[in-house]
């Protein structure tokens, strides 16, 4: 039995036996794509164990994350952190080895996987961030930036429509450092795939602008043979259509659903290891010269990581200003001169907020050079355009991104772009079609990546395109999100605010809430402590009576009820709650003091009032959806207003009292 044959067949049954014990997960990828493991990991792929986080590193991305016992085998058996006792604690509590990939919980791991095509999207995110970096920094005597992403992808990531408006945009931009293998297994948890899909894939990729490879994915020397094919150049990302068995060699479940989705059985897994010449009864066995011939990737790994550095030693000389600004952005730094370009804001003006977002937007990026991104075809409405940075496209390599009607890809893209390094990506559409990229989003929390979300047009003062374009659920929903940080400003100064708490967030994403409609500006002394969240805006004469807490364009709303309470002998103090996230980090006495327990606070925001109850006694909102009308109709009509507000006060005032 040959070396190779072994050394795929060692990741078999490491997968086989870590399954079985943990009584769940999915042996049937990592069955059939052993041999696309081994021969990806063992000679195509650029990677160095002993640093993970080597920057011109080859990415790998298991889109397919159900099938992380093959991402777990590989890590181990080519000597990253991981030992042979983690992949015995398979799914369990703690261990490094989850049921599904997690980005930082195991060394190796680029992304967080499982949502089915998810990865995807973040392979071209990474394959962007690959080109950017490249066209910035590469110079003609030193290519300092040249790596490849791979992304192994399943039927169900190839059905998912997030994966669909991903590879329709790389192959746009004719992203060709991406290669994308198809394993083609033919079969899903319900069955086989006839049952659902009969579009042709690789003519499907081919129309895309792809290049399609084909090969047997139990054909070890064609495996090899094939990515290498695949790195050659070619102007396009490249689909690698790999036919394999599911399931294989289990006697009496390969090739069929029953491999997809839970452990073979105990007799099934014995009968597996004799198919594969290996003992039945030996569980979690890694012969010496199986693991001596993974191992082998350790000093590669060194070698190519020392010939880079070599290189960079070498680009430090000769393009000092480059080098020392790649290694500031490769570090996440923003470096120190942005907050001095902060646009100021004439109080007494009006401006919408996404207008002033623009400003800020445009401002900020002019020192920050490695923060870039676009729109879901939005951009003259979002105010994202970066003035005079050029676009992203097959032939240049701007800052402004054109996704397209594409928010699912836009937002998987955006991770992928973070996770790769050296970009501070922010991607902009409507709040109310956040929930076209809902699970991006959750993900981007998940892994505690710094992207930034512009959401504008964030109430019904969108007015007279009506209900399908209003937001009413969406505000709330995104605070669900543990690790998001949601902002909406009342004005531009708070927008200041919020970009610089944007900015400055390195673990985790931020939402910035931006309104359609002109607000009047506010004095920026007064909004100074936006900053942290939520803030006194204006006091009451006297002790307050009440508290009115507001978000947005209700602040001004409350602003207006205050002046005609204190007209009726009722001390009024108003808060400006932008951000619940970071005002809730701020200590106990800070927030008691904006919000005492014994002063009874209303709240009003243009959106559901669930979860208000947090601040507020009673709230003012829109607890259904709203109609097509001009903004100012419809704020009178669902009572956001400074008149229904005094009302509602007063009820709440009196039933205190009582």
């Amino acid at each position: 039995m040959s070396i190779e044959k072994r050394c795929v067949d060692a990741v078999r049954c490491l997968s086989m036996d870590a399954i079985q014990k943990a009584n769940s997960g999915h042996p049937g990828a990592p069955l059939g794509l052993a041999p696309a493991g081994y021969a990806l990991w063992i000679q195509a792929l650029r990677h160095n164990p002993a640093n993970p986080e080597w920057a011109d590193r080859d990415r790998f991305v298991l889109s397919c994350g159900h099938a992380s016992m093959l991402l777990y085998a590989l890590l181990f058996l080519t000597g990253y952190e991981l030992e042979l006792n983690d992949i015995r604690d398979f799914r369990q509590w703690g261990s490094k080895t989850p049921g599904h990939p997690e980005r930082s919980r195991t060394v190796g791991v680029e992304t967080t996987t499982g949502p089915l095509g998810q990865g995807i999207g973040n392979a071209v995110g990474m394959a962007i961030a690959e080109r950017w970096l490249a066209n910035r920094f590469n110079r003609s005597d030193n290519e300092i930036i040249n790596h490849h992403t791979y992304a192994f992808a399943g039927d169900g990531d190839l059905m998912e429509g997030v994966a669909m408006e991903s590879t329709s945009l790389a192959g746009h931009l004719g992203l060709e450092k991406l290669i994308v293998l198809w394993d083609d297994n033919r079969i899903t948890i319900e069955g086989n795939t006839d049952l659902t899909i009969s579009e042709d894939i690789k003519a499907r990729f081919l129309a895309e602008g792809w290049r399609v490879l084909e090969v047997d994915g139990q054909d070890i020397g064609a495996l090899m043979a094939v990515f290498q094919k695949a790195k050659t150049p070619c102007g396009k990302p490249t689909l690698i259509s790999c036919r394999t068995i599911i399931g294989w060699p289990s006697p009496n479940k390969q090739n069929t659903a029953a491999a997809h989705g839970a452990p073979l059985g105990e007799d099934e897994l014995k009968a597996s290891k004799l198919e594969l010449g290996w003992d039945p009864e030996a569980t979690f066995v890694v012969p010496e010269d199986v693991l001596a011939a993974y191992r082998m990737c350790v000093p590669r790994g060194a070698e190519l990581e020392r010939a880079w550095n070599t290189k960079f030693e070498d680009y430090q000389k000769t393009h000092p200003e480059l080098a020392e600004e790649l290694e500031r952005i490769l570090s996440n730094d923003l470096g120190q001169t942005w907050q001095t370009t902060l646009p100021t804001f004439n109080a007494g003006d009006k401006l919408a907020t996404r207008v002033a977002s623009g400003r800020i937007l445009n401002a900020v990026a002019t020192h920050i050079p490695q923060l870039v991104g676009g729109s879901a075809d939005l951009a003259p409405s979002n105010n994202t355009t970066l003035k005079d940075a050029g676009e992203f496209s097959k032939t240049e390599a701007g800052r402004n991104f054109h996704f397209g009607i594409r928010e699912h890809a836009m937002g998987a893209i955006l991770n992928g772009m973070s996770l790769h390094g050296g970009l501070r990506p922010f991607g902009a559409t409507f709040l109310v079609f956040c929930d076209y990229m809902r699970p991006s989003v959750r993900l981007a929390a998940l892994m505690k990546q710094s992207v930034i979300y512009i959401f504008t047009h964030d109430s019904i003062g969108v007015g007279e395109d009506g209900p399908t374009h209003q937001p009413i659920e969406q505000i709330m929903s995104m605070r669900l999100i543990p690790g998001l940080t949601v902002i909406r400003p009342a004005d531009a100064t708070e927008t200041n605010a919020a970009w610089i708490a944007a900015l400055n967030k390195k673990d985790g994403p931020v939402a910035l809430i931006l309104s359609r409609q002109e607000l009047p500006i506010l004095d920026a002394a007064k909004t100074a402590d936006a900053i942290k969240g939520g803030y006194v805006l204006e006091e009451a004469s006297a002790r307050p009576a009440l508290i009115i807490a507001a978000t947005g364009s209700e602040v001004h709303v409350a602003l207006r009820a205050r002046k005609l309470l204190e007209t009726e002998n009722i001390p009024t103090r108003v808060v400006s709650l932008p951000s619940w996230e970071i005002f809730d980090a701020q200590d106990a006495d800070y927030r008691k003091s904006v919000l005492p327990a014994d002063i009874p606070a209303i709240s009003i925001e243009a959106g559901v009032t669930s979860g208000w109850q947090r601040y507020a006694r009673a709230s003012i909102g829109i607890d259904c959806f709203g109609a097509s009308a001009p903004a100012e109709v419809l704020f009178e009509k669902f009572g956001i207003t400074a008149e229904h507000l005094v009302d509602d006060a007063k009820r709440l005032l009196s039933v205190d009292e009582k």
